[in-house]
């Protein structure tokens, strides 16, 4: 099963972004009649039929909905201090969001040696195992906060 990322899906008629549509038609080899799927990252699951099978604008009709797909009855919140290495941090946010975390706070604490993180970047890793996961909520990823400012 195919899963892509269409946070701003809100019609029977839509097109992919650049991006997922050539991953979409170039690199799965799609072609218009086929069926994908996709999510907005908050709990919907759209079954799509590609009516238009172009590597820079996909166009796709949503042939079936389902809402609150896979809803967990408990929210996980976690707070975790990124690490020296960013490559560490990055794993963490993919396996987090693999396992269904809801919402990740990075903290910069007393001893931190990375006080900043591109967040951009961040959620790209976390879209991406969204995906690779077939889940569709996409978890939260707040800016960096202070360990005080956290707890209080």
């Amino acid at each position: 099963m195919n899963l892509f990322y269409t946070p701003e899906i809100n019609a029977e008629i839509y097109s992919l972004n650049e991006e997922e549509s050539l991953h979409c038609i170039r690199v799965l080899r799609l072609h218009k009649g086929d069926i994908i799927n996709l999510t907005n990252g908050k709990g919907n699951l759209y079954k799509a039929l590609i009516i238009e099978d172009n590597q820079k604008h996909c166009v796709v009709r949503v042939v079936e909905t389902f809402t609150n797909y896979k809803k967990r009855n408990y929210y996980l919140h976690i707070a975790v201090a990124p690490t020296k290495n960013i490559d560490r941090f990055e794993w963490f946010l993919e396996k987090a969001t693999e396992i269904g975390i809801d919402e990740i706070t990075p903290l910069i604490c007393k001893h931190s040696e990375r006080r900043t993180i591109n967040i951009e970047r961040l959620n790209k890793i976390i879209a991406a195992a969204m995906k690779q996961s077939i889940t569709t909520y996409l978890p939260l990823l707040n800016k960096e906060k202070n360990f005080d400012e956290f707890i209080a």
